[in-house]
């Protein structure tokens, strides 16, 4: 339940945006639904008059068909042959008064007159505006089709006067060039959604679906039409109490619900209780507003892999660092310049800091404000589970995330700016990155989905990350024959972030560690890169990189094999080549002599190896051609 409450007061948090459109990047409309409320596809949009006759009408191409209507709570989850209309807008069978005139086919009672009598009560209720009032004038007349075929021109009808079922050879010798109606409807025309709107020749008012005193006014006027009151388990306050709950959570095809009690033929209750409401009782008021909340925070920030929600959220604050992403999204301090190439641990701890404190001045950190973590999936059309749940203080969460940017931390080079160019960043990777640097790139959907809610744990409770990641990851960083390049030096770079998160070392390198096997990665390295200047504008893979799959399970043998290798390149470069050579020296002689041998490397030696190359790579001082 605790999940629902904090769900319940984002939504009381955020009153000021009830009903307003936004818009995501991809140009989809999303909103915080007003109670009572939900959405559909329009494929018709059909105007009135104030006086309630037919004005005009068209059909609603895909991009604009998302419309806010009014619901119950037995047509917010109607399914099958269930009779349960929508208030205001609705399908052309629930909403014409002559469907049957027309072809329409209808298996018991016809939804319309249950249609009618439900708007009629709004109408004449007190709480009922001008548009509603008019909007029954005309749909009571029982002629929608007649007006939408005979002077819209949107519906079609064969030589019997039916509705046309699918647009066929018949329908094209009859009117020839398609229509547009039969581009937007699936399942033929008598499946199309209508929405209403009232045309006014004197004023400009919002459509009748973004109208906030549409929304009020049903609202006010449903919510006198609540069942019993009982005690709600999320507020502990006596309020009339509902055993429907919403669905469309991830999407407006999503099926699945949180929250479901209609299982009264099985074995959900027997022993224990004997109805759903002694099990759990929510009010109706708290299961909208929690629902709302959950879809519009998805929609506004949450993260979809193949179905799974990721969703991090502040009570009153909503933007929060996402503990999945890497620091180089978080904050543009991230971003390094070309000449700052390495950060030693303390100076990166204070960058991270102070991104950090960044947030902390731009949130208010109260003690009921709390940070929320939830990971949603279905593994069913009907049924929804929560998958994983925290919450907790926000100066906790933002702790925890500083803890695993700085701990976590490597410097990687395969994210681009604005302007396309590769740039350089140190931090924790992503765990979507993690993911591919581990399984591939072609790893599935469901494979990543599930790495990141295995990683979550790490990141918020500060747990090991479990070691089959760190193996898997380890063991591709080792074969770079079998990856392009570019693949690679990302999955190197991440690996290094993985084992480091254990190590504690930093990226610049540290000439003091005389452990065996970072020592090995840097002899590893210092070939790599003399035979790369031998090599001068050849592409070819080196000799070390090659052999670097061998080299980590039989490091003396494998050494050996490059070390031969190494002399035409040396005998290339001639003077050039002395410096590096010292260097090979220096370290192979700190080895002793008994851990000179085929034991497989951990994975220090990856960064050993990053770090020696970095070092040679990026030194300001060049070493001398002459020594």
């Amino acid at each position: 339940m605790n999940y629902l409450l904090n769900l319940y007061e984002t939504y009381e948090a955020n009153l000021d945006v009830v009903g307003k459109v936004e818009v995501k990047p991809n140009g989809q409309e999303f909103t915080l639904l007003p109670v009572s409320h939900t959405t559909q596809q329009a494929q018709i949009e059909v105007l009135v008059t104030e006086d309630g006759e037919f004005h005009s009408a068209s059909v609603i191409g895909k991009s604009d068909a998302n419309t806010l209507i009014p619901c119950t709570e037995k047509s917010a989850s109607r399914s099958g042959s269930l009779i349960a209309p929508y208030p205001l807008h609705d399908k052309l069978s629930y909403v014409a008064g002559d469907y049957v005139d027309f072809g329409g086919e209808i298996k018991n009672e016809e939804p319309f007159t249950y249609y009618i009598k439900q708007l009629e009560e709004w109408a004449n209720s007190p709480y009922a505006i001008d548009k509603v009032k008019s909007i029954y004038r005309y749909l009571n007349k029982r002629q929608l089709i007649h007006d939408l075929v005979h002077r819209g021109k949107i519906l079609w009808v064969d030589a019997n006067q039916r509705l046309i079922d699918k647009w066929d050879k018949h329908a094209q010798a009859l009117y020839g060039e398609k229509p547009q109606i039969f581009s937007v409807v699936n399942g033929g025309q008598a499946s199309a959604f209508v929405r209403f709107d009232v045309y006014s020749p004197t004023k400009i008012s919002p459509k009748v679906w973004k109208d906030p005193e549409v929304y009020h006014s049903f609202v006010r006027f449903y919510s006198n039409r609540l069942g019993a009151t009982d005690l709600c388990y999320v507020t502990g306050k006596q309020l009339p109490r509902t055993d429907k709950h919403a669905n469309k959570i991830r999407n407006a095809a999503d099926k699945a619900k949180l929250i479901s009690a209609n299982d009264n033929t099985g074995f959900t209750f027997r022993g224990r209780f004997s109805d759903s409401q002694e099990a759990a009782s929510i009010s109706y008021e708290v299961s909208q507003k929690a629902h709302n909340a959950l879809k519009w925070l998805i929609h506004r920030q949450g993260k979809i892999i193949d179905q799974r929600v990721f969703l991090v959220w502040g009570n009153q604050e909503l933007d929060l660092p996402d503990p999945t992403e890497d620091y180089f999204s978080i904050h543009s301090l991230a971003v390094e310049s070309q000449e700052r190439v390495t950060f030693t641990n303390e100076e990166f701890a204070r960058e991270v800091a102070r991104a950090m404190d960044g947030y902390r001045n731009n949130l208010s950190l109260e003690a009921k404000d709390k940070v929320n973590i939830l990971v949603l999936d279905s593994a069913t059309t009907g049924r929804m589970a929560v998958l994983y749940y925290r919450s907790m203080d926000k100066e906790l969460y933002l702790n925890r995330i500083e803890n695993w940017h700085t701990t976590c931390v490597w410097l990687h080079r395969y994210r681009k700016n604005e302007q396309g160019d590769f740039v350089q960043f140190c931090g924790a990777p992503a765990t979507r990155d993690i993911a591919f640097a581990a399984y591939g790139p072609r790893a599935s959907d469901k494979v990543v989905k599930g790495l990141m809610e295995r990683m979550l744990p790490c990141i918020i409770d500060n747990r090991k990350i479990p070691l089959d990641i760190v193996s898997s990851a380890f063991h591709r960083a080792s074969n770079p024959v079998s990856m392009e390049r570019w693949e690679w030096e990302k999955t190197l770079s991440i690996t290094c972030a993985l084992i480091n998160r254990q190590e504690g070392l930093g990226v610049p390198l540290d000439v003091d560690n005389n452990h065996r096997d970072y020592l090995f990665g840097r002899l590893l390295a210092l070939a790599d890169v003399l035979e790369r200047r031998a090599l001068g504008d050849e592409t070819r893979t080196t000799n070390a990189i090659r052999y670097m799959n061998a080299f980590s399970r039989h490091p003396q043998r494998t050494w050996m094999t490059i070390q031969a290798s190494l002399q035409p390149y040396q005998a290339r470069l001639g003077t050039k080549a002395t410096y590096l050579s010292k260097i090979i020296d220096e370290v192979g002689s700190r080895i002793p002599a008994d851990q000179f041998n085929n034991k497989p490397l951990s994975g220090l030696y990856l960064l050993g190896f990053y770090s020696q190359r970095h070092e040679l790579y990026h030194k300001q001082d060049k070493e001398p051609e002459n020594v």
